[in-house]
């Protein structure tokens, strides 16, 4: 089967300084892959490169199509939704407004009125609080409000980072949980970056393991899950 997502020899870099030194990696349809490391190994700027956030060499290919040297707006459009570090959410609009920002780029309006009730059902208290103002929000329902929003594009790769990050074991069980649903019922691949290595690992399929910049290591989730000494040298449990 042809890869949904594939880089290769991948370089990036934020003004001269290289962060990223010949990166492959493979992400195939319907999938949930992780990228793990330690701070500074360049994990969210793998996912910048893909979203072309940041300066990059090598090569991008999306559904077969290069999409390297494409700006951020054609890359959304061509299906990739970015959930970044921090959520992202626009704290003065309110959840509603959040959520029509995101099929922005979408011209199919019933379609949208669908998703909006799906997104509604994987999170129903953003219904409840659909007038309220995002910055008042909890951190638990912004982060679901920004996966919810990246959904309202109806993309086919969903970029994720650090999404339990600040927030309680409850409502990052809760919000794993959904991810799982998302990909199994509606089909959208998940591009995962998370500290919480169990976590990642137990949802995803295939895991790679980035070290400064390189990639150390590749392979199932499972196989990684399992070693013993992968776990304690890069893992830290």
């Amino acid at each position: 089967m042809a890869a949904l997502l594939e880089v290769q020899a991948l370089e990036a870099f934020y003004g001269q300084t290289q962060v990223l030194f010949g990166i492959d990696l493979a992400l195939q349809p319907g999938s949930i892959t992780t990228i793990l490391g330690a701070n500074g190994a360049g994990k969210t700027t793998a996912l910048r490169a893909v979203s072309a956030l940041v300066r990059t060499r090598g090569r991008i290919t999306f559904e077969g199509r290069r999409i390297d040297r494409r700006s951020p707006e054609t890359i959304a459009r061509l299906g990739i939704a970015h959930v970044p570090d921090g959520r992202g959410t626009f704290l003065r609009l309110s959840v509603a407004d959040n959520l029509r920002l995101g099929s922005y780029a979408r011209r199919d309006r019933s379609g949208v009125q669908a998703d909006l009730e799906r997104v509604h059902g994987y999170f129903p208290v953003l219904r409840e609080r659909r007038q309220q103002q995002a910055g008042t929000l909890s951190g638990g329902e912004q982060q679901m409000l920004a996966i919810a929003r990246a959904l309202m594009l109806r993309p086919r790769l969903m970029l994720l980072d650090e999404p339990s990050f600040g927030l309680a074991p409850l409502v990052v069980r809760d919000i794993f949980a959904i991810l799982s649903r998302i990909n199994r019922e509606d089909g959208v691949s998940i591009l995962l970056v998370e500290q919480n290595a169990r976590l990642a690992l137990d949802l995803a399929s295939q895991a790679y393991l980035f070290e400064t910049g390189k990639l150390a290591l590749a392979g199932p989730a499972a196989e990684l899950r399992a070693d013993d000494a992968v776990r304690r040298a890069y893992l830290g449990y």
